[in-house]
């Protein structure tokens, strides 16, 4: 028989990858979900119950249902730029929100718990590379309320048993390789959409914030991922868990950075247009490198498969082409 997990913001770009992970693993995912930014049309593995995170009464009744076997927790908000704006916002949401999912997984017999993380809790570390030893210092509202969700984890690790793990992410890019979802948002933050939107005509042009970093091209240098290698790497980790593996606070990236200035070209070979450049001021904050150590991750978790700059561009420009009709104004929810 089987056996059922909650996936918490499941519609949205990498809880709607994972549940696809879950599918393929023997699982079925239960995607719980407001719709308040994800997307109906994503969740296409399991059921979705609508909900949301701080509705303790809501949760019980979800869990109550179908006796999860784990709980992926992505809901969460993850705009840094809003986070400065309305830091309060997102400290109930990721902070308040991701206790109360975390309490409802301990009040119904310590379900395993993966929480989606971000390396922002490094905030602007000196070295370029960056393992779980690097000390947290956030630099936005952002960054440090998902280190608070750490530290809740750990707390209820330590105290109620709650088996646990935290998955620190770099930059998640690319889509599905078979086509079935991909990033589609209200308002796209994220560079590899936002250039893929250049190169199809939908924007004008890309800002290039920095070009003066001490790096090879003078642009930043940043790690991405692929998201389907993300997902596999929840899958893996809950694995973990319900084998009575101990909780870990992982990195997750390739261990290899590409410049912006890299990354641009890159995406002018995989889509065959132009892309249009305006140079623009440093960003209070932007370090000119992170780059993931992932030596501790490679030893529980599977190597990224698809996580070269050129696949995960491929898959991005197929969804690129392919979603326009997707990409419109969102449905309402409900």
């Amino acid at each position: 028989m089987k056996q059922h997990v909650i996936v918490t913001g499941g519609a949205g770009y990498i809880g709607s990858h994972a549940a696809k992970a879950l599918a393929q693993a023997g699982f079925i995912p239960v995607t719980y979900d407001n719709l308040s930014t994800g997307n109906r049309f994503a969740v296409r593995w399991g059921p979705l119950e609508d909900g949301d995170i701080l509705d303790a009464t809501r949760l019980d009744a979800v869990f109550a249902k179908y006796r999860p076997v784990g709980v992926l927790h992505f809901a969460a908000l993850s705009v840094v730029s809003e986070s400065v704006n309305k830091p309060h916002l997102y400290h109930r949401v990721n902070v308040g929100g991701s206790f109360s999912v975390m309490d409802a997984a301990r009040r119904h017999g310590n379900v395993p718990f993966v929480l989606s993380s971000t390396c922002a809790v490094y905030g602007a570390p000196a070295s370029a590379m960056i393992d779980e030893r690097t000390a947290t210092n956030p630099i936005s509202p952002y960054g440090a309320t998902k280190l608070e969700a750490e530290k809740l984890v750990a707390a209820m690790a330590a105290t109620d048993g709650l088996p646990a793990m935290v998955l620190r992410y770099f930059n998640a890019a690319g889509a599905d390789p078979e086509g079935e979802i991909g990033e589609c948002r209200d308002h796209e933050t994220h560079l590899i959409p936002r250039l893929l939107a250049v190169a199809a005509g939908e924007q004008d042009a890309i800002s290039v914030f920095g070009t003066d970093y001490d790096t090879a091209d003078g642009t930043a240098v940043r790690d991405y991922i692929h998201v389907s290698d993300l997902a596999a790497a929840h899958v893996a980790a809950l694995r973990h868990l319900l084998a009575g593996g101990i909780g870990e606070t992982l990195n997750l990236g390739t261990g290899h950075g590409i410049s912006v200035g890299a990354l641009i070209a890159a995406a002018e070979r995989v889509s065959g247009r132009t892309i249009r450049v305006q140079r623009a001021e440093r960003r209070p904050g932007d370090p000119p490198a992170l780059i993931a150590d992932t030596a501790r991750a490679s030893a529980l978790l599977p190597a990224p498969r698809l996580s070269s700059v050129d696949t995960i561009l491929q898959t991005a420009w197929r969804w690129q082409k392919a979603s326009t009709a997707f990409r419109r104004p969102r449905q309402a929810a409900g």
